[in-house]
């Protein structure tokens, strides 16, 4: 499967912004779909997650009540939706399909996704 995703751009503190992420090749439907996300010089962190079936998802404790993952599996498409972005969102976040079948325990385990977009750069200004 290959991801792409868009909706990155430059933001001011207290803005939001919706990032997709478009599976081609296999349909979304057949994936767990992981955001993480990885600032200058930091290491990729876990943002957000949303199991393939029961409409469960998990967050990072940095971005919950801010953020919302959703996914419309006709479009072959997950979002995530942040809003009150602050400064330290800042970062390149990157979408990734994970089919493991131990998932509500490795989330947030960047090991667990086999496939992985390529990025879209959020920058949020104070």
């Amino acid at each position: 499967v290959q991801l792409v995703e868009s909706g990155g751009g430059l933001v001011q503190a207290g803005d939001s912004l919706r990032l997709s992420c478009t599976t081609s090749g296999r349909a979304v439907s057949n994936y767990h779909i992981g955001w993480f996300r990885q600032a200058p010089g930091k290491e990729r962190e876990f943002v957000a997650a949303k199991r393939r079936s029961g409409d469960v998802s998990y967050y990072a404790d940095a971005v919950k009540g801010r953020f919302t993952i959703s996914r419309i599996n006709a479009k072959n498409t997950v979002y995530l939706q942040m809003s009150s972005l602050k400064p330290e969102d800042t970062a390149v976040y990157y979408c990734a399909a994970s089919t493991t079948a131990s998932y509500s325990g490795l989330y947030d385990n960047v090991g667990s996704y086999a496939s992985w977009g390529k990025g879209t750069l959020v920058t949020v200004s104070s």
